[in-house]
């Protein structure tokens, strides 16, 4: 019997560990995903992002998700991840997505809660777990002052009343890191994190965590993030396997070889992030 997302979650949050969320994108990093976290014995989400969506078909992305229940395991779930469009999120729930992240964090408060609240209100019934995001990643700058900081970075107060009035089941802050790889040393804003989590009881969740130091996330789990995301690191690796088996057989034609260097480095990539997320051997029997 399969867990939903919302038990792995609390689970998580309970046992002071992560849910490693990994952003796929195709069949082979689906496939080395999972079949890792079943040898790890580790809870996992599959995010989608819309684009991914797109790029595979909402059918077959769901299609994937019911072979892949029959096949393993472990607890796991299709994760929408950074969607904005209500109308196609909605349609995905009626599809059988089980947690969604309706991504409103570049409107207004009032405005985000409206949407959030939306979302919530259709997935509720369904039984399908909310994420949302109060806060921005991108465009944040070394030499911000305070004031502009709370404008980007997650307000705790405003998380509060945020979580309240939504009725969302975890919550992403905006605590300094950001999409894509670092190109200099993160500054992971850590006391902030640690006073939302004071006034927030649901998971909290960590995006762009690629390229962070396992120590760091931990300290962030320790603090009560309960779900981390990791995306870039996975490409990265599917990109490096793949050249590196055609430099070294230029004459390769066939995708079921050349794509097996890729899914050889993915499935080292996330064996360590499970192990960052102290998340192996966690499956509750």
């Amino acid at each position: 019997m399969i867990d939903t997302s919302k038990n792995i979650l609390q689970l998580a949050q309970a046992g002071k560990y992560a849910i490693p969320a990994f952003n796929i994108h195709n069949l082979e990093i689906t496939k080395a995903v999972l079949e890792t976290a079943e040898e790890l014995q580790s809870p996992v989400l599959l995010a989608t992002t819309p684009g991914t969506v797109k790029y595979m078909g909402e059918e077959f992305v769901i299609g994937i998700m019911e072979a892949a229940r029959k096949k393993y395991s472990i607890p796991f779930e299709v994760h929408l991840d950074h969607h904005e469009d209500v109308d196609a999120i909605k349609r995905m729930i009626d599809m059988g997505v089980g947690s969604v992240m309706i991504d409103a964090s570049h409107h207004e408060f009032e405005e985000n809660i409206r949407i959030v609240k939306e979302v919530v209100n259709y997935a509720r019934p369904h039984g399908v777990l909310v994420e949302a995001e109060l806060g921005r990643l991108s465009g944040i700058e070394d030499d911000m002052s305070v004031d502009e900081k709370d404008a980007i970075y997650t307000n705790p107060d405003q998380a509060s009343e945020f979580v309240e009035r939504t009725g969302i089941d975890s919550l992403a802050v905006a605590i300094g890191t950001a999409h894509g790889m670092y190109k200099g040393e993160p500054k992971i804003d850590i006391e902030r994190l640690a006073e939302i989590r004071k006034v927030v009881e649901i998971p909290l969740v960590l995006h762009g965590a690629s390229g962070l130091p396992d120590s760091l996330v931990q300290q962030t789990i320790e603090l009560g993030i309960c779900k981390v995301n990791v995306a870039t690191e996975l490409k990265n690796a599917f990109v490096a396997g793949l050249s590196k088996h055609l430099t070294e057989h230029p004459n390769e034609n066939d995708p079921r070889k050349y794509f097996s260097g890729a899914i050889t480095d993915l499935k080292k990539v996330v064996a360590d992030k499970i192990a960052m997320c102290r998340s192996a051997q966690k499956v509750q029997v």
